[in-house]
């Protein structure tokens, strides 16, 4: 059976208390509705919401311009008694206010980044250039329609409780096991951050990857990219999580996702599960980037198991 040890994790931000103030800003898309919601459950578990001037700011399709979104996350990344911030939403902008901001007070005060979609280039260039762990979780716009369950891997993920997952295989999963970082997010922006000071080194890690709206055939060409760069022959293990509202042609491209994920892998021997719970779905399990995490995949189950 394959398996393959990595050993080393990233820099761990402190993890939450009671007490604590979190931060929510908006790096991308504007909002469509206040963030009642985020915010009373946000201090249902004791912490202190302080909401940034792109909550409600509007600039075309974008939470202000990006001058001013980059200087609300800047705001919050100074600010030492902030001790996490959560994305309000994705969408689509932050590739566009990234460079504007300066992380070098993150460098030496690194907090929780919390989002998933578009914030994935955050998460990549955090990890990349600091070394920094992340949540990959919900946000204050998906709160309403959200599972508790995801929810409350939310809070275990802030306040540093254990956080493993079991769930039963797809008949397409590839068995194995290995342990590595994670690392990964949605689709389009890895490949977005291709090239760029904010792209990822996938050699012995375990890539976690989703996306939504796209079209098979994109699904498949951002794959083969991926691999046409020599990024999927070293991962340690391969984690494919909801793939939504995804779209094909007149003439069908004739596979689905798992389908065209096992061509695209076929010839290396990493374990590769699929339907992990984490994506754009109200069940949109929190995990944690940058992290070892163990992953161990048969022909009944998956287990996910944070190692340290």
């Amino acid at each position: 059976m394959y398996k393959r040890s990595v050993a080393t994790s990233s820099k761990l931000p402190d993890f939450l208390k009671k007490g604590d103030k979190i931060a929510i800003t908006c790096p991308a898309k504007k909002l469509p509705n206040p963030m009642t919601d985020a915010v009373k459950l946000l201090q249902s578990w004791g912490l202190e919401v302080v909401l940034g001037e792109t909550v409600n700011a509007s600039y075309h399709q974008f939470a202000g311009d990006d001058d001013l979104r980059a200087k609300d996350l800047q705001r919050f990344i100074d600010d030492d008694s902030i001790k996490a911030i959560i994305a309000a939403r994705g969408g689509y902008g932050t590739i566009r206010m990234i460079d504007k901001v300066n992380f070098s007070r993150f460098a030496q005060n690194p907090k929780w980044l919390v989002g998933f979609s578009d914030i994935t280039l955050l998460h990549t260039h955090l990890f990349t250039n600091y070394n920094t762990q992340t949540i990959h979780g919900q946000m204050p716009i998906n709160i309403p329609d959200a599972s508790a369950h995801s929810l409350e891997t939310l809070r275990k993920a802030l306040f540093g409780e254990e956080l493993n997952y079991q769930f039963t295989s797809h008949a397409l999963n590839r068995s194995g096991s290995s342990s590595g970082i994670l690392v990964g997010g949605n689709l389009s922006l890895l490949i977005a951050a291709s090239g760029s000071v904010s792209d990822l080194d996938y050699t012995n890690k375990i890539l976690f990857i989703e996306d939504v709206g796209e079209y098979l055939y994109s699904i498949d060409r951002m794959l083969h990219n991926l691999k046409r760069a020599g990024k999927l022959q070293h991962l340690a293990g391969l984690i494919a999580g909801a793939f939504t509202d995804v779209k094909d042609n007149d003439i069908p491209f004739g596979q689905t996702v798992p389908e065209i994920i096992m061509e695209v892998v076929k010839e290396y021997n990493y374990p590769v599960c699929f339907d992990f719970p984490a994506g754009h779905i109200p069940n949109n399990c929190s995990m944690i980037f940058g992290k070892t995490i163990n992953l161990s995949v048969n022909k009944e189950h998956v287990i996910c198991l944070n190692r340290d």
